[in-house]
């Protein structure tokens, strides 16, 4: 099968991806083997490839917002049926015995594994994936407007609550790409305020044509103080600036599996009166569960830019550059 790897973690410029041929996998116990329709381009891939986050295996094939079809299953697989339609996610596995498996916090799990990290993911024409972790997908919804839902959508939903907005609340939201806008989405239909603070225009002008109350420069200060916020650009930076922006008892939540380096904090400015920070890490698989269920029953507009598959590269390169405007999606078969 043709296949995209990290070959040589480093800036995009060095071309860390390489299109290789790899054999079909094997579904092996408990798995299925997916065919793949489309996979759509996360920054986590990005930080993978450039390095941000250490490979943990050589060679490792990307890719964690997958949609395909079951055409095989390993011994003891049986809840899926071949055919079915089905979501890839980055949760590839929890050992379900830990304190925090035991509490409902699978996503803190000390022995998780992550697709297209600790295993080969969706940048290929097959992968695998353990079927207790695999989600059931709608046959009626296109598979680029799938594809952005398992990850980009699950955890903004996370993040969403995470941030703690209270009913009605002002919600800041930094950074507008594949997650923000669809975040943006879900708090808007629940009746928030979402103030946009992003450096792209291309990005603020989307944002007001899905509801947004204001767009403006990722540094700027927003309209009105904010109850709530979530950071999704990658930038330490803008933790102070979003703390600033708080309300008393606000909460930031920081979304992203990367950051740089956070400057320092002023108690008084930043933190006094009850302002919190919080970090987001993963999902559970009933945050998957809950937030694609109601993206079905209220279908979010989902944008995408679409690539061909032999354009992988492209594609990572344009969202680390801030070209692409909402998801990138790999077109990959079906």
């Amino acid at each position: 099968m043709s296949a995209w790897v990290v070959r040589r973690p480093g800036p995009m410029e060095t071309r860390p991806l390489e299109r290789v041929r790899l054999p079909v996998p094997e579904p092996g116990p408990g798995e299925v083997l997916v065919e793949v329709e489309t996979c759509a381009v996360c920054r986590t891939d990005l930080h993978l490839a450039e390095g941000d986050l250490p490979p943990r295996r050589p060679g490792t094939v990307p890719g964690h917002e997958v949609v395909g079809r079951v055409v095989a299953r390993g011994p003891g697989a049986s809840r899926l049926e071949v055919g079915t339609r089905v979501g890839v996610a980055w949760l590839r596995y929890t050992c379900g015995r830990c304190r925090y498996c035991r509490r409902g916090l699978e996503n803190l799990c000390p022995n998780s594994r992550y697709t297209g990290w600790d295993a080969d993911g969706g940048y290929a024409e097959y992968t695998t994936a353990l079927e207790d972790y695999v989600y059931t997908l709608p046959e009626d919804r296109p598979a680029e407007r799938l594809a952005p839902l398992l990850c980009a959508g699950i955890i903004g939903y996370r993040a969403l609550a995470r941030a703690e907005l209270p009913p009605g609340g002002r919600l800041g939201v930094y950074g507008f790409g594949a997650s923000a806008h669809l975040t943006a989405q879900v708090a808007i239909a629940q009746g928030a305020s979402v103030h946009v603070l992003t450096r792209s225009r291309a990005a603020q002008e989307l944002a007001r044509e899905l509801g947004a109350a204001s767009a403006g420069g990722a540094y700027d200060a927003p309209p009105e103080p904010l109850d709530s916020a979530i950071l999704f650009a990658p930038v330490g930076d803008l933790v102070p600036v979003a703390l600033a922006a708080l309300d008393r008892g606000g909460t930031l939540a920081v979304a992203g599996i990367h950051l740089t380096d956070v400057p320092s904090l002023n108690y008084q400015d930043h933190l006094f009166y009850e302002r919190g920070v919080r970090s987001v890490t993963a999902n559970t698989r009933e945050d998957g569960r809950a937030f694609l269920d109601l993206a079905t029953r209220h279908p979010l507009s989902v944008t995408t830019t679409p690539y061909p598959f032999d354009r992988a590269d492209e594609a990572l390169a344009d969202l680390a550059a801030d070209r692409v405007n909402g998801a990138a999606v790999l077109h990959i078969g079906g």
